[in-house]
């Protein structure tokens, strides 16, 4: 994994703004602690930090091919891996091509010269790629098509700046950070967000699964992959061996590298179904798994419908059942104020507060003895694993299911702003965009597939683009690469197809995927409901959080708090309570404390 950043101007020569390419590139040394690289032209510019995981020595960036002549052709700045790369190694050298390294990056070089745009739906793997077309003048943006790598950009008049991280972009002076009152909402839940959408204006991010070309006649987007519905034939038997199949398939493709890898182990369905998967292979010699545990679970913990129980005996169990190493990582919450700065600056947006701290600090941790790690996200939205999917009330209703039936922060907004900016209103608007936007059903699908299909599609966008950015940011802030096998999009393309009625086939959540690994699993984690991410419920933690909502509120300097009216907050802070959305009442306030933070620290106010 890698860090990219770049620049393309039509009207001025970009030959001398080395500093300035620099600049952005050295924003990102976390992302590539192992070496850097710069190569600059008239009108395009590339630079990249390398994380090294495959072929060490030899997969240096940006890199070059040269025509006969000795003349650049294509320049490229790649982050991510490309699982099938060998294969597609063997194909092109059939076809003639050549090759001066073993890395992945060069087989993509040469994909794209073969093959050009078409490359892309040839590549397995998650990734985020700028190419500098010589011969056409044209600079070639494209990420995997699940979004699992980030690839931000700026277009104005005459060029783009782009970069894996908002910082890179904002190192170059072309680009000015500004936010408009209507972007509010997705501001306070970044689950709102449409595929391509930020909260800056004019910042974006190139869509999942689509390619950005750039020429002087402007910037142009067009999808290499989506989502398409057919007709699912299969027993349930038949659809779990074939999950089976590609599970073994891409765990076996995702534990390529040549540097320490490793799984995370919360003792759940997901997790200890990679971890049995990567543990039977014979590629790792000692697997390490990692779990997450904090200071004071034991008295502090509180059930909610998202996490109803403790992860520490189920991991400790699966661990023990799987015969893997297993490293037990303890999180102290009365530390995090230490970290919440660093947390801010691997986003470059607002934090989600403990999320993002306590990831970070167990991240931290698993770097001293893994660059690689699997994760299991994705696998809840293909296969059915969230509790809102079995609450009729609300996968009824035309909203988002994930919302819940708890308060939204924009109900707190004072009267005159909520009028500006029609939250209810824009988010219907949405959700009735991403719903045009879904392929259509299979004739003769049932009516509740279709309803269910159209929850599982909503929960594919906005939300898992949330976990996977944060994933993102927190791993690579401390140069971990995480790998998410569950979003092949082999897998997640015969998983949005398998009827609901089968994958939650006796009574149980994710059932078909249960039958996929019963054989390698404890009985305990085969029967186990879903648990979510862990959270603290340190009482000073969540006064803390409280407090500073208050306070936030009463300071005249702050660039929140005039937007929401205090009696309305001051009602929810002496509430408890959770939703299927959120944990406790600090849970879902404390965006007002993370945007607070994150505006008077980047200097950003509301235009």
């Amino acid at each position: 994994m890698c860090g990219i950043a770049g620049w393309v101007d039509f009207r001025q020569d970009l030959s001398t703004a080395g500093n300035t390419l620099a600049a952005m590139t050295d924003c990102l040394v976390h992302r590539g602690p192992d070496s850097s690289g710069l190569w600059m032209s008239r009108n395009a510019c590339l630079g990249h930090r390398r994380l090294a995981v495959i072929d060490l020595p030899g997969g240096a960036q940006p890199m070059l091919t040269t025509d006969s002549a000795g003349d650049v052709r294509y320049s490229i700045s790649f982050s991510g891996e490309i699982y099938n790369y060998r294969e597609l190694g063997a194909e092109l050298a059939a076809l003639g091509h050549r090759f001066d390294t073993r890395s992945d990056t060069e087989v993509v070089l040469k994909a794209y010269d073969q093959w050009g745009l078409k490359a892309f739906e040839r590549c397995n793997g998650m990734f985020a790629l700028a190419i500098w077309d010589v011969r056409r003048m044209m600079l070639v943006l494209a990420r995997d098509r699940l979004g699992i790598k980030p690839l931000y950009y700026h277009a104005y008049p005459g060029g783009l700046i782009f970069g894996s991280e908002p910082k890179a972009l904002l190192a170059n002076p072309v680009f000015k950070p500004r936010l408009e009152l209507q972007d509010l909402p997705t501001l306070l839940n970044p689950r709102l967000l449409m595929a391509g959408e930020t909260p800056l204006a004019n910042l974006e991010q190139v869509r999942p699964g689509h390619i950005v070309t750039v020429t002087d006649d402007g910037h142009h987007e067009q999808a290499f992959w989506k989502l398409r519905s057919y007709r699912h034939e299969l027993s349930f038997d038949q659809t779990a061996a074939h999950c089976r199949q590609l599970l073994e398939t891409t765990v076996a493709e995702q534990l390529h590298a040549e540097v320490p890898v490793g799984t995370l182990l919360s003792g759940g369905l997901d997790s200890s179904a990679l971890t049995a998967l990567a543990a039977r292979s014979d590629k790792p010699r000692s697997l390490a798994a990692f779990s997450i545990e904090f200071v004071g679970d034991e008295t502090d913990f509180t059930p909610s419908p998202l996490r109803p129980e403790l992860d520490n005996q189920y991991a400790v169990l699966a661990a023990a059942h799987l015969q893997v190493d297993h490293r037990r990582i303890v999180v102290d919450p009365n530390a995090f104020d230490e970290v919440y700065d660093e947390a801010l600056t691997a986003r470059d947006l607002p934090s989600l507060g403990q999320f993002d701290v306590s990831m970070l600090e167990f991240f931290r941790a698993i770097r001293k003895e893994a660059t690689v790690v699997l994760s299991g996200e994705g696998a809840d939205e293909i296969f059915g694993g969230y509790p809102w999917f079995f609450n009729d009330s609300v996968v009824g209703r035309p909203t988002f299911p994930w919302l819940g039936e708890g308060p939204r922060l924009t109900d707190l907004l004072v009267p005159g702003i909520r009028t500006k900016v029609r939250p209810k209103e824009q988010e219907a608007e949405r959700y009735d965009a991403l719903l045009a936007s879904m392929p259509p059903a299979p004739p003769g699908e049932s009516a509740l597939d279709r309803r269910m299909r159209r929850v599982l599609f909503l929960s594919l966008q906005g939300p898992l683009q949330y976990l996977l950015d944060r994933k993102d940011r927190m791993s690579m802030a401390v140069g971990l690469e995480a790998r998410v096998p569950f979003l092949d999009h082999r897998l997640v393309e015969f998983g949005w197809n398998i009827p609901w009625q089968t994958k939650v086939a006796h009574g149980r959540e994710k059932d078909v995927l249960r039958s996929a690994v019963a054989d390698l699993l404890p009985a305990e984690t085969l029967s186990r409901a879903k648990s979510g991410y862990p959270a603290t419920f340190s009482p000073e933690y969540t006064r803390a959080t409280l407090r500073s909502v208050r306070n936030i509120l009463r300071d005249p300097d702050s660039p929140l708090g005039f937007l929401f009216d205090t009696r309305r907050v001051a009602q929810l802070l002496d509430q408890e309570g959770a939703s299927l959305a959120y944990a406790s009442t600090a849970q879902l306030v404390t965006p007002i404390v993370e945007v607070d933070r994150w505006m008077r620290r980047y200097g950003i106010s509301f235009s």
